[in-house]
């Protein structure tokens, strides 16, 4: 698929010889298996072993937490003589790819649930990570990975990056399966990543003659139902269906970030004839004051006069033509020939889709 990508002065182009033609993709790169994904994780520890960057005494649950986990290993401490900086409460998220098994490993994610300052240089104590039917599936434990720092003295600071979110590599072990029995299954379906008809008639075609003895059908624009005759070895099913690449059909889109300005088009967009004049009036007006002081010996006042001066500048009109069948590529190039920055593309291509010469859909972020 060819892009055009304007994001400030930052511009690329593609060819465009490909415009209006199907891209080819293989199905497990536009299609999920429906049932087999990954599983998402979460629980809440602490973080111990930082250097004075941990959470504050105004914020309690670390402390209350620090509490009973000494509570379980045998001190008892009460939760009010606590005073310690070298902590912090942390929320520990993980995902559980299919088919892991007790024992794999997975990487974890810690984000700082306080005021902590940064995690560097701690270690996470055992945590058990929650799936969403509230039963343990894996346990968290080791060092933390900041991809950052922080620096302070004399009440100055530089953080560089974010230092309050953490990674630990392979910091998580599965403590109990999620497995899924494939020689159970006698049809599976197809999830297309974006719903199509087009694209699902040409998966569900691709699929019958590639894989002798499969049978797949069209159940509506997302989903591609595939039969499995007995016998089958369908983990080597799965890879040959998998590996098969089918015309893809994405929908034309303009993505608009108007936070910062970034448009991405389609190389898919449509254009039709259109004239764009771009210009604008600036006017200025600049009010200076001066004191009107009365002559000597006269009965007047001190006053104020205010003096304005009004500057008015119209900007020369920049205007561009798009014959029929022009390509993204000269849109955008002519758009930057007039001076139009990514603030201005936004509303020319907004005023452009209203007007019926972009044949796209606009989605803005």
């Amino acid at each position: 698929m060819v892009a055009a990508l304007m994001s400030g002065a930052v511009t690329a182009h593609a060819s465009d010889a490909v415009i209006g033609k199907p891209a080819l993709a293989r199905i497990k790169d536009v299609a999920s298996i429906e049932g087999i994904r990954d599983n998402q994780l979460v629980g809440y520890g602490i973080v111990v072993g930082l250097q004075g960057t941990g959470d504050s005494q105004q914020t309690s649950f670390p402390v209350q937490t620090l509490a009973a986990t000494l509570l379980r290993m045998g001190v008892s401490v009460p939760a009010s003589s606590i005073r310690v900086q070298n902590l912090a409460a942390v929320f520990v998220s993980a995902s559980l790819p299919a088919f892991a098994d007790s024992g794999a490993k997975i990487d974890v994610t810690a984000s700082s649930a306080g005021d902590a300052k940064s995690l560097e240089g701690g270690v996470l104590l055992m945590t058990p990570l929650y799936g969403a039917d509230g039963r343990i599936y894996a346990q968290a434990q080791g060092a933390v990975v900041v991809g950052g720092y922080t620096i302070g003295a004399n009440g100055s600071s530089r953080t560089v990056n974010h230092t309050t979110t953490a990674r630990i590599p392979a910091g998580a072990m599965v403590e109990r399966a999620s497995p899924t029995n494939l020689g159970a299954l006698h049809s599976f379906s197809l999830l297309l990543n974006e719903a199509d008809f087009r694209s699902a008639e040409a998966m569900s075609e691709s699929v019958n003659r590639e894989v002798p003895g499969v049978t797949s059908q069209v159940k509506d624009s997302g989903h591609v139902e595939i039969r499995i005759p007995p016998g089958v070895d369908v983990p080597a099913m799965l890879a040959k269906i998998e590996a098969i690449e089918v015309p893809f059909f994405p929908r034309a889109k303009v993505i608009v970030n108007e936070r910062t300005g970034t448009v991405v088009i389609g190389g898919t967009v449509t254009l039709q004839p259109v004239s764009i004049l771009h210009g604008g009036l600036s006017v200025n007006v600049v009010t200076n004051y001066s004191v009107s002081q009365p002559n000597g010996f006269s009965s007047g006042t001190t006053t104020t006069v205010a003096q304005s001066k009004i500057d008015a500048n119209d900007k020369p009109v920049n205007r561009i033509e798009l014959r029929e069948g022009a390509t993204v590529e000269e849109l955008v190039r002519d758009l930057q020939q007039i001076g139009a920055t990514s603030r201005d593309v936004i509303s020319i291509l907004q005023a452009m889709q209203a007007a019926g010469a972009l044949g796209a859909e606009i989605e803005v972020l």
